[in-house]
């Protein structure tokens, strides 16, 4: 049995479907699971990250995990809740989704975000794995609304580049890691095959679609109010406000080999990736 969590977001719903193809035994872990759309076969039960008693019963006789804790800075540290329920539940394989930079003290506050998780899971006992994955290529779904408005791609970064990763690469790699003790102790840092800028990605989805793609620059000062005018709470702008200004100034353009290495093959590029999502900012 693996038990993921996170199972409806955007990694952790490719490694249910990507385990199941291959016939997995797979638990999907959901605050709401009637509501979870999953292959067939695959088990979702209820795990809230602030309720004991739901995770312990979401581990109970799993022998993997893939574990997604932190999904915003209020909730921080979930993480170790998770390691600590698996841990109890008997769990032997653990694989952490993480994040790149973490532990960089130049990033700032996001360098300490996933600090914790991390340092619970290579204390716990198991056979365990982190994921440090670069920004996502489906960050950019979110230029859908905007786009379909008539209007142009927010920039909260400037000119700096990303090692931008298709998230199917992520999962797939979090599947090697959860069915072979092949990635024991190991952290990878996974990006795709080059470093993007907003305007280059804007650049790359507008060939696809058809249609040039204007790029309106938020410039720094402004880019937590941006933020909070989206929805998200003021501590959460400000410490994305300076991840942000990270990538601005160029902190982020690391690029590695990881994902040829795990999988044989070289990573996903953007332009795969928004050729394949394409009808989503069509719509």
């Amino acid at each position: 049995m693996i038990v993921v969590t996170g199972a409806t977001g955007t990694i952790g719903s490719e490694v249910v479907r990507q385990l199941a193809a291959r016939g997995a035994k797979v638990r999907a872990v959901s605050r709401n699971p009637e509501g979870a759309r999953v292959p067939d076969g695959v088990e979702v039960v209820r795990g809230d990250y602030l309720d004991p008693e739901s995770l312990a019963a979401a581990f109970a006789g799993a022998e993997a995990a893939f574990l997604v804790g932190q999904v915003s800075i209020e909730d921080a540290d979930t993480d170790t809740a998770l390691i600590t329920a698996a841990r109890d539940a008997g769990v032997t394989r653990l694989v952490k989704l993480s994040a790149i930079g973490t532990g960089d003290t130049l990033l700032g506050p996001f360098a300490a975000w996933h600090m914790p998780g991390e340092r619970a899971i290579s204390q716990s006992g198991a056979v365990w794995t982190i994921l440090r994955p670069s920004s996502f290529a489906s960050n950019t779904l979110s230029w859908a609304a905007p786009l379909g408005a008539g209007r142009p791609v927010p920039n909260l970064t400037g000119s700096g580049a990303q090692g931008v990763v298709d998230p199917r690469d992520i999962a797939e790699v979090a599947v090697a890691a959860l069915l072979s003790d092949d990635h024991a102790g190991r952290i990878y840092t996974l990006t795709g095959p080059q470093a993007l800028s907003v305007p280059e990605q804007a650049a790359i989805l507008g060939e696809v679609l058809g249609r040039r793609l204007e790029v309106a620059d938020i410039p720094s000062d402004q880019v937590g109010a941006a933020l909070v005018a989206a929805g998200r709470s003021e501590e959460f702008a400000a410490r994305a406000a300076a991840g942000n200004a990270f990538v601005r100034k160029g902190g982020n353009t690391t690029v590695t080999k990881d994902i040829e290495q795990i999988l044989g093959r070289a990573p996903r590029t953007y332009a795969d990736w928004a050729r394949d999502h394409a009808t989503q900012f069509r719509v």
